[in-house]
């Protein structure tokens, strides 16, 4: 079924326009230090991250596919580094870059949004990327992130991410339990069919 972890965006201020970084996972992970920190590195040069995050704790390290020249370079970097291995591609990559990756990771990012900034509407135009992925991958964590909320989860879990990023619907919610709530039990829900027609 779905799990609750926690999701943080960091970013350099180059890739993305804003600014967050190791001090602060450092400081979250030592308050939190059973909470599973997936990074989300919305960083140029994401190679000469990996270190500062495994030192702060980070459990997942992913990396945009755009920012680096050497995806199969920086999975193996994380990997050595003892962290779990994402891979995202923003709205206006195509899918196929992930396709050659897809076996030497543990989840792959769909944006639902261009990067950087919350409160963004979702793009629907993004659900057929997830739905490539989960036909030829049944198994593999496929995460949608950007303007994910109660209006939206459906069409994310029936296009097949079992992963969901969703920050602003929660955090700006008058009952952010039931938000998450309701966004846990659409994709077990989908899973669970899912799970029944194998």
């Amino acid at each position: 079924g779905a799990e609750l972890t926690t999701a943080l965006d960091v970013m350099d201020g180059h890739f993305v326009p804003t600014d967050f970084r190791s001090p602060v996972v450092k400081c979250l992970k030592i308050k939190l230090p059973k909470t599973f920190f997936d990074m989300h590195m919305m960083v140029l040069a994401p190679e000469k991250w990996v270190s500062p995050m495994a030192d702060a704790g980070a459990d997942q390290y992913t990396f945009h596919y755009e920012a680096t020249s050497d995806p199969t370079g920086l999975v193996r970097k994380i990997r050595e580094a003892g962290m779990k291995v994402g891979v995202g591609i923003k709205p206006n990559t195509p899918v196929d870059v992930l396709l050659p990756l897809v076996d030497q990771v543990d989840m792959v990012l769909i944006m639902t949004v261009e990067p950087g900034f919350g409160g963004q509407s979702f793009m629907s135009d993004m659900m057929p990327k997830v739905q490539l992925l989960r036909s030829k991958f049944k198994d593999l964590d496929i995460e949608v992130d950007g303007g994910v909320g109660p209006n939206t989860i459906q069409e994310c879990a029936q296009a097949g991410a079992n992963m969901i990023v969703s920050g602003t619907a929660i955090t700006k919610s008058e009952d952010p339990r039931e938000v998450i709530r309701t966004l846990r039990q659409a994709v077990n829900h989908v899973i669970e069919a899912r799970d029944l027609r194998r």
